[in-house]
């Protein structure tokens, strides 16, 4: 059964950093894509920032770019999120999804095949 479990979320101020992990149970996890997507109260799941499976292609949406870093650890599978200089608009649940297109970077979150529990951020002003 393939497990992602998110971790690191909390409650921060404006300003502040955190580092979202998501701990993959695939014993192929490097033969995935990976993908940070978002969900707040009331509102549709927007997708975050993606990664291909050697790291080699990033993308994020443009409300994350320079702020957000996505990277993986394919030895310990796991895909890491840092975000700097949150915001409030940053509070919502962040979900980490796992791609059998290995090469894929998409936006879109039906193309996923794997999805973690999610973890909160909050971000106070």
């Amino acid at each position: 059964q393939v497990q992602l479990v998110e971790s690191g979320g909390g409650s921060v101020q404006a300003g502040a950093s955190l580092r979202l992990s998501c701990a993959v149970s695939l014993r192929t996890f490097s033969n995935y894509a990976m993908g940070w997507f978002r969900q707040a109260p009331g509102k549709e799941r927007e997708f975050v920032a993606a990664i291909s499976w050697i790291a080699s292609v990033t993308k994020y949406a443009d409300s994350m770019k320079g702020r957000f870093t996505i990277s993986r650890d394919n030895a310990k599978n796991t895909v890491y999120l840092q975000m700097n200089s949150l915001k409030p608009e940053d509070t919502a649940v962040y979900y980490c999804a796992a791609n059998t297109d290995r090469y894929s970077t998409t936006y879109q979150a039906y193309a996923y095949d794997y999805w973690g529990q999610g973890t909160q951020v909050t971000v106070s002003s």
